[in-house]
């Protein structure tokens, strides 16, 4: 069943023996603040392990508190006829994606791009051209995700709305676009060398 190894894991790393999740979980939708503690020690360790490798090292810690915070917060709306760990996995997954959107783009300081462009600026309009000419060769819907995304810096669920579109749609177009203009603009790359 989907989901199931992440109970075995929580209940593997919690010990059997030890107090059950799902108490922990009915004294914290009761609003004892000593659960949140036990809640902490419990999940804690589960969640990084979750979470390594799917935000940076470095914000693991700032995910798993928020993810508390929210358990906390939101403790009216847990349903105990769910499973408590899916629940805060799936808070977790949500948190983690806002950690990395808040996360600041790196930038590329313009002297930099120019370095990247062989310090001829021609190079940079002339591969400009080329990218322009590759989107002009994709089929339509690809060519709007990719330039929503790209051009107009929306995020794939934005485009959805936007365009009215499933959500599934909008990343299948995106990523069949990327990969013809990795296609493209590889072919370009190597006629010019």
């Amino acid at each position: 069943m989907p989901g199931q190894g992440t109970s075995d894991t929580v209940g593997a790393s919690c010990g059997r023996g030890t107090e059950a999740l799902t108490v922990v979980a009915a004294r914290l939708a009761a609003g004892d603040e000593t659960a949140l503690a036990r809640c902490s020690a419990l999940l804690g360790p589960v969640l990084r392990r979750f979470l390594h490798g799917r935000v940076p090292p470095d914000l693991v810690d700032d995910v798993v508190q928020a993810v508390l915070l929210d358990l906390w917060r939101c403790r009216d709306r847990y349903d105990p006829s769910r499973s408590f760990e899916a629940w805060a996995f799936t808070i977790a997954r949500r948190r983690a994606v806002d950690a990395l959107r808040a996360r600041p783009r790196p930038t590329v300081p313009l002297s930099e791009t120019a370095e990247r462009a062989g310090a001829d600026p021609a190079a940079g309009v002339a591969r400009a051209l080329d990218v322009r000419r590759a989107l002009a060769e994709l089929p339509p819907p690809q060519r709007e995700a990719i330039a929503l995304a790209y051009y107009g810096d929306l995020t794939q669920r934005e485009i959805a709305e936007r365009l009215g579109t499933p959500l599934g749609t909008i990343k299948a177009r995106t990523a069949r676009g990327l990969n013809r203009l990795s296609v493209l603009l590889g072919t370009v790359a190597q006629g010019e060398a």
